[in-house]
């Protein structure tokens, strides 16, 4: 028998936003290159080398989030301890929904996401640094 889903990705992301602050691009770009922001870049390695990243942004897979969070983790990163205001993106905003739920569930704050993702960020006007490969 099939599997049933029950509940829908677009669910989960409008729930995600319904619950977490979200900012136009526009509004990051405004915020890039203050000291009290880090741009937390949730992305693929592969994407980011493909299409750039916002300038200065720290690149952290969707998938290590959680574990580079919290601090009791062998895999936490100083980054998430510093007292600043946190803004996640991915290219379209789906992740970086659910990423800024999961974040502030564990207790990082401030912490908020571009609504439009990298593709907002661009079509706004964002500057990109270009990323070169890993050797």
């Amino acid at each position: 028998m099939p599997q049933k889903i029950t509940k829908h990705i677009k669910d989960m992301v409008a729930e995600a936003n319904a619950e977490v602050t979200t900012i136009t691009a526009e509004d990051a770009i405004a915020l890039q290159g203050r000291e009290d922001v880090v741009f937390v870049d949730l992305r693929d390695p592969r994407e980011v080398q493909r299409e750039g990243k916002v300038p200065g942004a720290f690149s952290c897979p969707r998938g290590m989030l959680e574990f580079w969070i919290d601090p009791e983790s062998p895999y936490a990163k100083p980054v998430f301890q510093e007292d600043k205001t946190f803004v996640f993106y991915c290219a379209s905003g789906w992740r970086s929904a659910l990423a800024t739920k999961a974040a502030q569930e564990m207790g990082l704050a401030p912490v908020a996401h571009i609504r439009t993702g990298f593709g907002g960020w661009k079509e706004a006007g964002g500057s990109v640094e270009m990323v070169a490969p890993k050797a």
